[in-house]
């Protein structure tokens, strides 16, 4: 294990669980409708292929780009959209990694339905309510967690991390 992971939070075993578990509900609530899941790049991707891997219903996929860490552990209230699929008349799921201040989120839910989405649901991993500046609805959670900075299964710091197969707390670097 790298030397800047202090502790695992969510071991692999209990990822591929809680996966498994959401897609059972989100299947449940989407059933004889076809969502389009729209993955938030780059940190959910892993989490989204997983994720869509244990879906019962049919589901079409794509990604959307929105930026609001620059490469460091603090959060910018400003966010940049900078790929969206066409979401026009879709029932939406958002699938993000994880659920910080919430802004990324709300803008992406504000954004997508004035692009013309029928509705927008979201499916997060990690939840961070502790640290919530604006108030956003996640209506499918992974896991709620403290105020810790996090990587692994996706979620990264300074473009590294991302390929570990569990959740883990990072210490201090000196990058």
């Amino acid at each position: 294990m790298d030397s800047h992971i202090e502790r695992i939070l969510f071991t692999a075993e209990e990822v591929a669980q809680r996966v498994r578990e959401l897609g059972a509900e989100i299947s449940r609530d989407y059933a004889g409708k076809t969502p389009l899941v729209v993955g938030v790049l780059k940190g959910a991707v892993v989490f989204l292929a997983d994720l869509v891997r244990v879906l019962d219903i049919p589901v079409e996929m794509d990604f959307i780009g929105a930026a609001s860490y620059r490469n460091s552990t603090e959060s910018s209230r400003e966010v940049e959209v900078y790929l969206c699929p066409q979401v026009k008349g879709r029932d939406v799921l958002i699938v993000e990694d994880i659920v910080d201040t919430g802004w990324t989120l709300a803008r992406l839910r504000k954004f997508l339905l004035e692009q013309g989405a029928a509705s927008v649901r979201v499916c997060a991993l990690l939840d961070k309510p502790s640290r919530r500046e604006t108030p956003v609805e996640v209506e499918y959670c992974g896991f709620e967690i403290p105020d810790c900075f996090v990587v692994g299964y996706g979620l990264d710091y300074a473009q590294r991390y991302r390929n570990l197969p569990f959740i883990g707390v990072i210490g201090k670097t000196e990058e």
